[in-house]
């Protein structure tokens, strides 16, 4: 992918231009419509010069998904201020992934389950060096988190504050973390191919009923 500063006005703007032709098409037809064609069309550019600017076609992609997890992004400090304890802000975090996620699973695989290329854990960082107001002012403690693509480790950056309190064992807390992610990868994907006709809230009651047995039967006694 391109490299650019906050003083490269020019390619900023041209790289917006290109992940806002992909953000509009994901609106009107759908994330699984996008082709560099109709996207060069849009924003008036040929299709070779986009990949001047990103590596691939999924890069390009998992750029206007992100555009996407704005919702998410402003909703996750609301849901941890509820929470009493490390555990259950635990929790909630994974509530509230679950939550906007199941309600768009193709952009959430976009993000987090596609193949974008090397160096992924910095797409979502400069994602917001070009819109930062989309990252809003989360939490310190949420940053790092929400700057992190690779789900295994936002998984373990906030299961940190769960083994500090002495909830589990690092070794313990990895076997949750890997279990966790691919009960979610598995329901995600049966909701992308539409094998299961459940409700984004039964989607989410259920993956959570599992999520917490899987908790609760590891907690250190």
């Amino acid at each position: 992918m391109i490299e650019f500063t906050r003083r490269d006005l020019k390619k900023k703007k041209i790289m917006k231009t290109f992940i806002n032709a992909v953000s509009k098409i994901i609106n009107e037809e759908g994330i699984e419509r996008v082709t560099i064609r109709k996207v060069a069309k849009i924003a008036g550019y040929n299709s070779a010069t986009i990949y001047n600017y990103f590596d691939n076609y999924n890069q390009l992609v998992f750029f206007a998904a992100t555009h996407f997890l704005s919702d998410y992004v402003q909703a996750l400090p609301k849901y941890i201020k509820k929470s009493k304890d490390t555990l259950e802000q635990f929790l909630l975090i994974w509530e509230c992934f679950c939550k906007y996620s199941f309600e768009k699973p193709q952009i959430y695989y976009a993000i987090f389950a596609d193949d974008i290329g090397d160096r992924s854990e910095d797409l979502i960082k400069k994602y917001y060096q070009l819109f930062p107001e989309e990252l809003g002012d989360p939490p310190q403690e949420l940053i790092p988190m929400l700057l992190e693509t690779r789900l295994s480790k936002r998984c373990s950056i906030h299961i940190q504050p769960c083994i500090e309190s002495g909830y589990f064992t690092a070794s313990k807390a990895y076997e949750i973390d890997e279990t966790i992610r691919l009960i979610y990868h598995g329901m995600l994907s049966l909701l992308i191919n539409k094998r299961v006709e459940y409700t984004n809230e039964e989607a989410v009651n259920k993956i959570m009923k599992h999520i917490r047995r899987i908790v609760y039967n590891n907690i250190e006694k």
